[in-house]
């Protein structure tokens, strides 16, 4: 028999209370760094069960910091931090943001900007990068038009999550699937017909609210096609399968060739941009290692072994297990308001449970991402309502009840389990 020790889950309430409580005092929910307090949720972890000698419990932490699929995962999202940053630098952001506002008619200005958030985001592989990126485009479309800020500002972070949700080159994506021991193009082939619904009728719904009107063209906008085809090579390699460390490396090296001939960058320009990107994900990649190390520690104290008893006591079916485990990362999320975080602590678990129950890791990866990115895109206090406010200089609480699309991929997420969509691959 396993043991079983809800004592053993203390390092993740040490967590939560140095996270939201920092949060609630301070009315900013990440005045607390998030990779401190991790540090001291390990450190707390390390100092519990004295029946383990310390040097036996830094082994086991190391071991699990070391794991194969964390190690994958952190060089990924290095890779993938240096892609996104030469690629920004080189001016391909700017380029996609203003071809495509070139093409869009006024009055489908807002269903636009949500169309353009969910390339952009696909492409960077980041919500509040994408956000960074459009929304001052979208304030100046509401001040020069009679459309909501609040509404602009909400098409723009749906969109965003799109990406989040989807992207070969999001950390959240990257997370799902290495926690879950699935291939990236399977993830991404179950999840798009997920959440290709919930984009369409998020695209009518607010095609409607803005019918009416009144919007002005925008101005002409420069762009070069050279520039976005980085990005639109990147997702055709992904999707035909090629590794996903080849994709990254010839993506950086095909955005780069592209700002060296055009001028964009000189040799050692260039470089800087690569460490840049890279240094951007360092706080990622070390958030990865210690989580893993401190989740090894807390079940070798029985901690996850009291958990899997507790999310799957009434669990009785396939689909039961499902909904366990998108309920379990939706808690982890509202707690975390990060939706990367929630998968990294969600995930060994989740693992767990698809494996009890037979759930192919396609499909769990699959709804750890859609759900985290349901909450994330619902939550006034994360990263992507509180960039896009900001900016907007309004409140994030004044968004959400445009939040259409984050809402609606939790309801296609939950139509996709009761209707056991994908079917089960044949052995």
């Amino acid at each position: 028999m396993k043991k079983e020790n809800p004592w053993a889950l203390i390092p993740f309430v040490v967590f939560l209370v140095l996270f939201i409580g920092s949060g609630v005092i301070t009315g900013d929910f990440y005045a607390f760094p998030v990779i401190v307090a991790i540090a001291i949720s390990g450190a707390v972890a390390l100092a519990m069960n004295r029946k383990e000698s310390f040097s036996r419990k830094v082994d086991i932490f190391c071991k699990g910091a070391g794991n194969l699929n964390v190690m994958l995962m952190v060089v990924i999202f290095l890779l993938a931090g240096a892609f996104s940053e030469v690629a920004k630098g080189m001016g391909a952001v700017d380029s996609t943001v203003n071809f495509a506002l070139s093409v869009i008619p006024p009055n489908l200005l807002v269903v636009g900007l949500f169309i353009i958030a969910c390339f952009i985001s696909l492409s960077m592989g980041t919500s509040v990068g994408t956000i960074v990126a459009l929304a001052p485009i979208g304030v100046g479309i509401s001040e020069h038009t009679d459309f909501s800020m609040a509404l602009v500002m909400a098409a723009i972070v749906g969109g965003s999550m799109f990406g989040d949700n989807l992207s070969f080159i999001s950390d959240t994506t990257i997370t799902a699937v290495r926690s879950q021991g699935a291939q990236m193009k399977d993830k991404f082939k179950v999840n798009f017909w997920i959440v290709l619904p919930a984009a369409i009728v998020t695209s009518i719904i607010l095609g409607v609210i803005t019918m009416g009107e009144t919007a002005t063209q925008v101005e002409h906008l420069s762009y070069s096609w050279i520039k976005i085809i980085p990005y639109v090579l990147v997702i055709i390699f992904a999707l035909v399968g090629m590794n996903v460390f080849l994709v990254l490396a010839f993506g950086i090296v095909l955005a780069g060739g592209v700002g060296l001939a055009e001028g964009s960058y000189q040799l050692m320009d260039l470089m800087q941009k690569i460490g840049e990107g890279m240094s951007g994900m360092y706080e990622m990649a070390f958030l990865a290692i210690l989580i893993a190390g401190m989740v090894e520690i807390i079940k070798l104290n029985g901690g996850i072994d009291f958990l899997l008893h507790l999310a799957t006591r009434r669990i009785k079916s396939k689909k039961g297990a499902e909904f366990g485990i998108a309920g379990l990362v939706s808690l982890t999320n509202f707690s975390t308001a990060n939706n990367t975080i929630a998968i990294l602590i969600a995930g060994p678990l989740a693992k767990n449970i698809a494996d009890q129950y037979g759930i192919e890791p396609r499909k769990s990866a699959s709804i750890l991402d859609i759900f985290s990115c349901t909450i994330q895109g619902i939550l006034p206090y994360g990263a992507q309502f509180l960039a896009a406010a900001s900016v907007a200089g309004i409140s994030p609480v004044s968004m959400l009840q445009y939040s259409f699309y984050p809402i609606l991929i939790g309801i296609c997420g939950i139509i996709a389990i009761l209707i056991g969509y994908p079917k089960q691959k044949k052995a």
